[in-house]
């Protein structure tokens, strides 16, 4: 091969190198930039909706001697303390 060859050979190649370069750091700028916009809508698209439990006064316990009287506020809550459905928590205080 003469030096008339080579140059230009040369000079394809060396183009070749850079444009894949470039070619692949632009594909991962891209991705990256995409990822950010994908962080950024998952925080501002829909938040998630925390379920609170919120406390309701239904009644009032009462200590009259050896037994206990429940006063109720709200009788919707009659059938749950029939069926037992209730927690006892101590409150100290």
């Amino acid at each position: 091969m003469s030096l008339d060859l080579l140059i230009p050979f040369g000079i394809l190649l060396v183009l070749v190198v850079y444009l894949i370069y470039t070619r692949s750091k632009f594909e991962k700028d891209i991705v990256q930039l995409y990822e950010n916009k994908f962080e950024q809508w998952k925080q501002t698209s829909a938040p998630v909706k925390e379920e609170r439990v919120c406390k309701e006064l239904v009644g009032l316990v009462y200590k009259e001697g050896y037994k206990l009287n429940i006063e109720l506020l709200n009788e919707n809550v009659k059938d749950k303390l029939e069926k037992g459905k209730f927690n006892i928590n101590n409150l100290k205080g």
